[in-house]
């Protein structure tokens, strides 16, 4: 089982990592061509092309990006549940306020990232 603090705090962080990737992938090049910054995208791709896997395989990015947030979801669920430590208990009872806000925000932008993803390519046609 998962320390209460450790693995809240890993998970919340996760998720968000793996939303910023979606985010990377799909929602920022996106933004920049609509936006009228083409240019811009192509001199960022052109810098860092390893990005154009990402975009190639959203599908794969995305599918983790879920899962990690459904694990993170799930450790907060636990951690809600666990009673925290009486000597560290102000920095546990600090970890499960701010996993919450972390998680939520990292599900938002996931969402963002596959409206731009799926739904916008669709819309656009």
């Amino acid at each position: 089982m998962l320390p209460t603090s450790k693995g809240n705090k890993f998970f919340s962080w996760l998720g968000l990592f793996s939303s910023f990737g979606t985010l990377i992938c799909c929602a920022i090049p996106s933004t920049l061509v609509l936006l009228g910054f083409g240019a811009t995208l192509a001199s960022f791709l052109g810098n860092f092309p390893q990005l154009i896997w990402l975009s190639e395989n959203k599908g794969i990015v995305f599918g983790v990006s879920f899962i990690m947030l459904a694990i993170s979801y799930g450790a907060q669920k636990y951690s809600q549940t666990q009673v925290c430590p009486i000597d560290k208990k102000e920095d546990c009872e600090k970890t499960k306020d701010w996993s919450k806000p972390l998680f939520w925000i990292s599900f938002g932008i996931n969402i963002v990232g596959s409206f731009y993803a799926f739904v916008l390519p669709r819309l656009m046609d």
